[in-house]
């Protein structure tokens, strides 16, 4: 494992990425995988999410059900004790496959299909997705994007492939452990504050996709 990854300015092991390279690879050439967020790392999805927030409201109360909160994620967790966790997930998912559809591909993106200025995707260990959107969603934007080429098809994991999602670990280890990689030997790069607390539950290596991307 490359330590000392999260917020470091350079290369994956604090070193300087070397003159005329891919500075994204550089970063990754100490890992066996690298493990990717969706939706503000690789892409952006065109998804209005306080309106998916006002749809699961309504499937609330079209069953008489007074929410416990109006913060989406926290809906889609207590919709299980609702008995209504079908209804939420096609709410949400009903807004997330369109906006996959209509995503715009990030800067870290093009890196990964060669299409950005100085990219060499040769050098990028093998990689998957972990993501808080639907599984569905996930595919269509990758296949939407070119990006299959890119990553371990069976390693793209979003909220509804196994039993929980970030930032509980086990859906960044399950993309791990399906690229064949150990989770001390992978990395994970996210937007997001739950992204990091993912990596740290899971006891895996963390980087900013800003941080990541800087030039």
């Amino acid at each position: 494992m490359t330590p000392g990854v999260e917020g470091a300015p350079a290369g994956a092991d604090g070193t300087p990425a070397a003159s005329g390279t891919d500075p994204v690879g550089s970063r990754l050439a100490g890992y066996d995988a690298v493990v990717y967020d969706l939706d503000g790392t690789l892409v952006e999805l065109a998804v209005d999410w306080g309106a998916v927030a006002d749809d699961v409201l309504d499937a609330y109360a079209e069953r008489a059900l007074i929410p416990p909160t109006e913060e989406l994620w926290d809906l889609l967790g207590a919709a299980d004790d609702y008995g209504i966790r079908a209804e939420v997930e096609a709410a949400i998912a009903g807004h997330e496959r369109p906006g996959a559809r209509e995503s715009a591909r990030l800067p870290l993106g093009d890196r990964l299909t060669g299409t950005a200025a100085g990219a060499d995707t040769g050098s990028h260990p093998p990689a998957g997705v972990c993501s808080l959107n639907c599984e569905e969603a996930c595919r269509i934007a990758v296949e939407t994007h070119g990006l299959d080429d890119a990553l371990v098809s069976d390693a793209i994991v979003g909220r509804d492939t196994v039993e929980t999602r970030k930032p509980d670990p086990a859906s960044l280890l399950a993309a791990i452990d399906r690229i064949g990689a150990a989770p001390e030997d992978a990395l994970f790069v996210g937007d997001s504050r739950s992204d990091a607390v993912t990596a740290e539950r899971g006891g895996v290596d963390f980087a900013w996709v800003a941080d990541l991307v800087a030039e």
